[in-house]
C-alpha cells in the first residue's frame, strides 16, 4: 500500500523489513555498549571502544537509528501531520531523553549524557517537520549539507557549554553519548528524503507485502525492532550490571 492508496492523513502500515533493520541496529548498539562497558571496568585497554572498527561501528549504528527516525517521520506523517500521534511519540522520546540525563548525571556526573541520541531524535523530529513538504532531493541535499557543515563551519564561537548541542564547537566534549545537531541532523533528513523517494518509487508498497504471512522466526526477530525505545532504556543498565557483577562478585 502506498501513500496514494491510503485515506488522507492515514499512516503507512508498519513494515516488517524496517523492524528487522531496527533489530539489527539494536544488536549493533548493544554489542558496542558491551565493549564500552568492558573498557570502563578496565577489561580491555583504554581507548579500545572508541578506536578502529568500534569507532565506525558506533557511528554507523547511530546513523542508522537517526535515518530510521527520519524515514519513520515520513511514513507516519508524509500525507499530513497527525498531531496527536506526533506529540504522543515526541513526549515519550523527550521524556526518555530526560530520564537518561538524570540517571547518568547521578551515576557518572563527569561524563553524563546531556545531548545523546534520544535528545537528538527529539529535537530533530521538530526541525524536520518543514521538510515533509519539500521535494526529496532538496531534503537529501540539506542532509548532506548538515554533515558537511559540521566539519567546515566549526568555530570557537560555538565552544560555550550551552552551545555544544549544536555541534559546531572546536574543543572536545566529554560525555558517554553525544549526537549534536551538526552532523547528526543530517542522517535524519537523509532518512526522510529516502522515505519520500521510496514512496514515489513504490518501495513501501512492495515491502508492505513482504513476506506475505511472516512465520514465527521472522516475527520473533522483528519484535525488538517494534520496541526500540524500551530496549534502548533497559539494555545498558543490564549490560553494565552484568559487567559490574563479573568484576566485583565473580572475577
Amino acid at each position: 500500500m502506498t501513500q496514494t492508496d491510503l485515506p488522507a492523513g492515514a499512516p503507512i502500515p508498519r513494515i516488517l523489513a524496517l523492524d528487522l533493520l531496527r533489530t539489527l541496529a539494536l544488536l549493533g548498539m548493544a554489542s558496542y555498549h558491551f565493549v564500552y562497558d568492558l573498557q570502563m571496568f578496565g577489561l580491555v585497554p583504554p581507548g579500545f571502544a572508541v578506536s578502529g572498527l568500534f569507532y565506525w561501528q558506533a557511528r554507523s549504528v547511530a546513523s542508522t537509528f537517526l535515518a530510521l527516525a527520519g524515514l519513520s517521520l515520513w511514513l507516519a506523517h508524509g500525507d499530513g501531520i497527525r498531531w496527536p500521534a506526533f506529540w504522543r511519540r515526541w513526549v515519550r522520546v523527550a521524556g526518555a531523553a530526560a530520564l537518561v540525563t538524570l540517571a547518568t548525571r547521578i551515576a557518572i556526573p563527569d561524563y553524563y549524557i546531556f545531548f545523546g541520541i534520544l535528545h537528538s531524535i527529539a529535537l530533530s523530529s521538530l526541525l524536520a517537520l518543514p521538510f515533509l513538504r519539500l521535494p526529496w532531493w532538496v531534503t537529501l541535499a540539506a542532509g548532506a549539507t548538515v554533515v558537511w557543515a559540521s566539519y567546515a563551519l566549526a568555530t570557537p564561537a560555538m565552544d560555550a557549554p550551552l552551545l555544544r548541542f549544536i555541534g559546531l564547537h572546536t574543543i572536545p566534549t566529554f560525555t558517554v553519548d553525544f549526537e549534536p545537531i551538526f552532523p547528526w541532523f543530517g542522517p535524519v533528513l537523509i532518512g526522510l528524503a529516502l522515505g519520500r523517494l521510496g514512496s514515489a518509487l513504490g518501495l513501501w508498497q512492495w515491502l508492505s507485502r513482504w513476506p506475505g504471512r511472516p512465520g514465527p522466526v521472522l516475527r520473533a526477530l522483528a519484535w525488538p525492532g517494534r520496541h526500540t525505545l524500551a530496549i534502548y532504556l533497559l539494555h545498558q543498565p543490564l549490560l553494565f550490571g552484568a559487567v559490574w557483577a563479573w568484576v566485583n562478585l565473580v572475577r
